[in-house]
């Protein structure tokens, strides 16, 4: 009787330690996608701080690409006011100001002056940047996505997952128009 106790006490212990370890991986998990998207939220800011800045470097040597210049204040306003909770609307706002930014980049190689202008040549560095920031952030927020779903769907932390409320897998922060992405920019004058 007594070595029966013992069994059914350390078997409880058992599944309460996989219980609790599922239970606080999970949590883990959780913070670091939130914290990953804090992080490319952070950058695109940074990227949409900057567009004001580019567009009046461009808009003195481009006055005729006013279109362009519009489209990309458009595409920053979108981002800007997307609330950040929507993954899919926020990829979307964001995939629509970095085709901005490629044409305008593709706009400045017919101004020669323009691309010589230092005020323009360092906010294209910094755009440059910030891209690559954008682009290791979503990679690091895609990760971690990709670690919480896995953990949230394996067993036994599936049961898990479910009996303590995160019933809900992460979106990943994906290109939607892959298109967009194939096929160079296109600039007709």
């Amino acid at each position: 009787m007594g070595i029966l106790i013992i069994v059914a006490l350390s078997l409880v212990s058992v599944v309460i330690i996989l219980f609790v370890a599922a239970y606080n991986g999970l949590v883990k998990l959780n913070i670091r996608t939130d914290e990953s998207w804090s992080d490319i939220t952070v950058q695109l800011k940074r990227r949409a701080d900057l567009i004001p800045n580019l567009i009046n470097t461009v808009k003195g040597y481009a006055t005729h690409e006013k279109e362009l210049l519009v489209q990309l204040t458009e595409a920053r306003t979108a981002v800007l006011n997307n609330s950040g909770s929507d993954v899919k609307a926020a990829a979307t706002a964001e995939n629509q100001l970095s085709g901005a930014l490629k044409s305008v980049f593709a706009v400045a190689e017919n101004y020669p002056d323009l691309k010589a202008n230092q005020n323009f040549m360092q906010l294209q560095d910094e755009l440059v940047d910030t891209e690559d920031k954008i682009q290791a952030a979503r990679r690091f927020y895609n990760g971690s996505v990709r670690d919480f779903n896995t953990k949230r769907n394996i067993f036994p932390s599936n049961i898990i997952a479910g009996m303590l409320g995160f019933k809900q897998d992460k979106q990943f922060f994906e290109v939607e128009d892959r298109k967009s992405i194939e096929e160079p920019v296109n600039v007709q004058f």
